[in-house]
């Protein structure tokens, strides 16, 4: 039979607060183990809650981003279950009235292309909650450590529709939407730090069937590669359970073993009676009137894809290189203060795309902690262009910057680098590049152009390559055009 997959996500993001959501302990990823933490963190009793109000402004900013309705009187309700890392026993969460509705995302899968939307994904709530603590397993002592720094650093759940039907729309979505949180300033979203995680709920169904198969929810994956693993494992084990019968399918929670590239039950899936819910009597309704929204949209920044049309408009760029660019906000800030500095924005593009994320991807870092000097590649593109020194030494250097905060004039003057553009020395370099291969000459004048570059390659080695290729390049060019073909 042929099967569809019908998936929903519920993708939790950690707020870009400085303090936690009900205390004013650091928010901040890396401390030490139970350094940011408080009695009220400990659910000590005697403490209540204070609401954050900057997380409280983060979310309905990511309502306006998403096309949410903005919830105008919300509350916070207590979910009741026991987990060593929920020192409370519950956790404050919204359930009756969630700070935003009935939104949508557009995505396009495929190209890339951010404004060419293909599909429409539809946003059920986003809800601010707490997130939880930190178990941290030493399975060879057969014990394990909690660390709460976690507890209660606010965060949104965004939870969608079940409009899913392929792992490139899951990752096409989830690229959506940390592109609008990170621009909008909302979160920095990385993944492998846990401020982005995501639940999958997953069935499958014949296709042309309009009921629902049996939901499987796996839990906090956090990487896209471990998503597109996770679905692929687990829509074939649903299916092979339909054809076989091998297995029953039941309602449960799954967690994802990215090592071993499958999924194992947890528990059964809750329903909201298991938990318990009830408003949280701590914490007093929150009413946003229109005054407060607008203020927010008023300080919404430039978007990914507002910034890909001005790239292109007052830059000139080409729409590839403006989405390379916009896709990522530390990149496209580089960009516009490096042009800024050299008046080339061209150039600059270049540079950044081919070298600056070649050197990235060797490395195996986020381009968000990326801390480089932009006049300094401003400098050294100025370098380039007024034929100071030739792009095979510029790359060399362009590297020591990235690596080493060099500055370029210095590093090319101290070691002698500055291109050689004396038109006599080159003159008879030329000339002698030509007579060590008359069948390289032959080849030329029959039509064989790849061979110039042997001879350019000539000079440059007798030059140590600081030979100016432009005058090279006249040079052999007007030498070679005046041989007589045999």
């Amino acid at each position: 039979m042929n099967y569809e997959i019908v998936m929903g996500l519920e993708v939790h993001v950690e707020l870009a607060t400085e303090s936690k959501l009900f205390c004013g302990c650091s928010a901040k990823f890396g401390a030490d183990a139970n350094e940011n933490i408080c009695p009220a963190c400990l659910g000590m009793p005697g403490y209540l809650p204070v609401l954050n109000k900057n997380a409280v402004e983060l979310g309905i900013k990511a309502g306006l981003v998403t096309n949410c309705e903005i919830t105008r009187r919300i509350s916070f309700d207590k979910k009741n279950y026991f987990y060593p890392d929920l020192p409370t026993g519950y956790q404050i969460t919204q359930l009756f009235a969630p700070i935003c509705r009935n939104g949508a995302v557009e995505i396009s899968v495929g190209d890339g292309v951010l404004d060419v939307p293909q599909k429409k994904i539809k946003i059920k709530q986003i809800h601010i909650e707490e997130d939880a603590g930190k178990l941290v397993h030493a399975p060879h002592a057969n014990l394990s450590m909690i660390d709460l720094n976690r507890a209660s650093v606010p965060l949104i759940e965004i939870v969608s529709e079940p409009d899913f039907r392929s792992a490139d729309e899951v990752v096409a979505y989830l690229q959506k939407l940390r592109s609008l949180f990170i621009y909008a300033g909302i979160s920095d979203c990385k993944m492998h730090e846990g401020s982005m995680r995501a639940d999958v709920n997953i069935s499958v169904r014949e296709v042309g069937e309009q009921k629902l198969g049996t939901r499987i929810e796996i839990k906090n994956i956090n990487s896209i590669k471990a998503i597109i693993n996770a679905i692929k494992h687990e829509s074939e084990r649903q299916i092979n359970a339909l054809e076989y019968g091998d297995e029953e399918l039941v309602q449960e929670t799954r967690r994802w073993d990215d090592e071993k590239n499958m999924s194992y039950a947890m528990r059964n899936k809750e329903d909201a009676t298991d938990y318990r819910y009830f408003p949280n009597p701590d914490i007093m309704p929150v009413l946003i009137d229109s005054a407060w929204i607008n203020k927010v949209r008023d300080e919404l920044p430039e978007l990914a894809h507002e910034k890909l049309e001005r790239f292109i408009t007052q830059y000139g760029l080409s729409r590839y290189d403006a989405e390379i660019l916009t896709e990522n906000k530390r990149l496209a800030e580089i960009f516009e203060q490096v042009t800024s500095y050299c008046k080339n924005a061209k150039e600059t593009a270049n540079w950044l795309i081919v070298e600056l994320l070649n050197l990235i991807k060797i490395d195996g870092r986020e381009i968000e902690d990326i801390n480089i000097d932009c006049k300094k590649v401003a400098d050294l593109i100025d370098a380039v262009l007024n034929n100071i020194i030739n792009r095979t030494s510029a790359k060399e250097i362009f590297a020591k910057i990235y690596h080493e905060d060099i500055d370029p004039k210095q590093y090319i003057q101290a070691n002698n680098l500055g291109m050689v553009s004396d038109s006599d020395l080159l003159y008879k370099l030329c000339e002698q590049a030509i007579a060590s291969d008359p069948d390289g000459v032959k080849k030329y004048k029959s039509g064989n152009e790849k061979v110039f570059g042997a001879f350019v390659g000539y000079v440059m080695r007798e030059m140590k390559g600081k030979a100016n290729t432009a005058i090279v390049n006249e040079i052999l060019k007007q030498m070679l055009d005046k041989i007589q073909a045999d």
